[in-house]
């Protein structure tokens, strides 16, 4: 009989986030393209956007929030045996980003660089280094990373995770196409995860939907984002809510538990209408899209730390979140917000 050695379950323990510098407003769009700041926020509720620069790379902001997670939670680097980068659009394919990132956390140098040749530089000949692993589920990708993060530590193949969602976007933005250059951003956000004795991330609720396939696509050669927005929103308001509940049922927990709903940063217009279709617009609801845009796998960890070390999220409640995007795919589960 094979014996699972893991812990009873994962609980988060850490939460961080990176932005670029530069941000973009709607006027500042309406200088590329027809458009403006009212129509912007009527259709999307986007206010502004963070655009990183040409040299900052995916690796860059996901390594950039892992540190800022690391130190939230107060644990070494060293002790981290598992990194997964959950990630559309790096340019890089190998090292893969959670490599890259697992680089710059133990040795401050990126591959390709020669490490330091100081007296007092850290001998790694020795050393067994983190899981690294990419997870490309677009929309969805950080609740995947998160359950994949989670069963790994259940079945004892880790005991601390860092689980990254981190995208440049506009990198594959269209700045011409009025409709989908006013949505895309860049950022990241990070959870640093660790086995518990009392489970604080639950069961995950996951699947796609084979015919919305289509509907978001970055393809070659061109490499642009592009959607079908109305088939994406006629999903969104009939089906995200039915999707949300299966990953409450899975907790154990009910609607009336949760305190917290972080649901993809895609459209306001479809964050309000499903927390009100879950009976939680009373609850603490993320609405970061309004000062961060659409962040892919990144909008989740980045809207949920943001509001965290902002003071809005209360600590150790049940928090619901629920991606949906590319692919056509869609994850989802229950989490207990860190204590303070």
């Amino acid at each position: 009989m094979l014996t699972l050695t893991g812990a009873a379950g994962s609980r988060i323990v850490g939460i961080g986030h990176h932005q670029p510098e530069r941000t973009l407003t709607n006027d500042d769009i309406a200088q590329l393209v027809d458009t403006n700041d009212e129509w912007i926020r009527s259709r999307t509720g986007i206010v502004t956007r963070h655009v990183a620069a040409e040299d900052e790379t995916v690796a860059d902001m996901a390594t950039a929030a892992a540190r800022h997670a690391l130190q939230d939670a107060g644990v070494a680097p060293s002790e981290v045996d598992m990194v997964i980068v959950a990630t559309a659009t790096a340019r890089d394919r190998s090292p893969n980003t959670a490599g890259r990132v697992a680089y710059n956390l133990r040795t401050g140098v990126m591959p390709g660089q020669s490490t330091p040749e100081e007296e007092d530089a850290p001998d790694l000949r020795g050393v067994v280094g983190p899981v690294i692993l990419d997870v490309n589920v677009a929309c969805s990708g950080f609740a995947h990373a998160l359950a994949l993060a989670d069963q790994a530590i259940r079945t004892g193949s880790a005991t601390t995770a860092l689980v990254i969602g981190a995208e440049k976007l506009t990198d594959f933005t269209d700045w011409t196409d009025r409709v989908t250059c006013i949505l895309t951003a860049d950022g990241a956000g990070a959870f640093v995860v660790q086995g518990t004795d009392t489970p604080g991330v639950g069961p995950v609720a996951w699947g796609s939907e084979p015919e919305l396939t289509p509907a978001v696509l970055i393809e070659a050669p061109d490499e642009k984002f592009v959607q079908d927005g109305r088939a994406v929103f006629r999903w969104a308001i009939t089906r995200a809510a039915d999707r949300a509940r299966a990953a409450v049922e899975r907790s154990g927990l009910t609607l009336d538990d949760i305190e917290v709903l972080v649901a993809h940063q895609a459209n306001l217009r479809i964050i309000e209408p499903l927390a009100k279709a879950l009976g939680l617009e009373d609850k603490v609801v993320v609405t970061d899209i309004t000062e961060s845009g659409n962040t892919s796998a990144a909008s989740i960890p980045l809207g949920l730390s943001k509001w965290w070390h902002a003071g809005k999220i209360p600590a150790g409640v049940p928090a619901l979140l629920i991606g949906f995007g590319g692919g056509f795919a869609w994850a989802g589960q229950v989490v207990q917000t860190p204590t303070r």
